[in-house]
């Protein structure tokens, strides 16, 4: 009987672990897999369920740290993120959707935060960047996000 608990086991946390593809069960899927030899060995059902608790645990204590460095997903910064919170200067017309600012010795593409135009020579403040454009707001404001 327990073998096909372990059995069943087994193939729902494969099928579980296929249909997620974020290694939530796979550890315990090889602990299933493990209590399964310790039945066909002979193992009685304590001895099973221990065997499915080490190797899970095991299995997770030894990959998980690994799996996690190698599929870290943390945002990369680039050198456009030194602009945001900045005060830059319209050099064409900004409004909600063109103009131009100058900022950090650059000159980039800009929309307005509030959709209201703002005129050359305003300094503006930089409140983030969507895609390649910055999105300001006149620097007397305090439209912050």
């Amino acid at each position: 009987m327990m073998k096909i608990v372990w059995i069943a086991l087994f193939v729902m946390l494969i099928v579980i672990e296929s249909a997620t593809v974020n290694l939530v069960s796979v550890w315990f899927a090889i602990g299933a897999a493990a209590a399964l030899v310790a039945n066909v060995i002979g193992f009685g059902t304590l001895g099973q369920f221990a065997a499915f608790v080490f190797v899970s645990g095991i299995s997770l204590a030894l990959t998980r740290p690994l799996l996690s460095k190698v599929n870290d997903i943390s945002m990369t910064h680039t050198n456009a993120d030194r602009v945001l919170g900045r005060v830059g200067k319209v050099t064409e017309p900004v409004d909600d959707e063109q103009g131009a600012v100058y900022v950090d010795g650059k000159t980039w593409t800009a929309r307005s935060f509030s959709g209201v135009t703002i005129p050359v020579d305003t300094q503006v403040h930089i409140e983030r960047i969507d895609g390649v454009k910055l999105i300001v707001s006149p620097a007397h404001e305090k439209a912050r996000i």
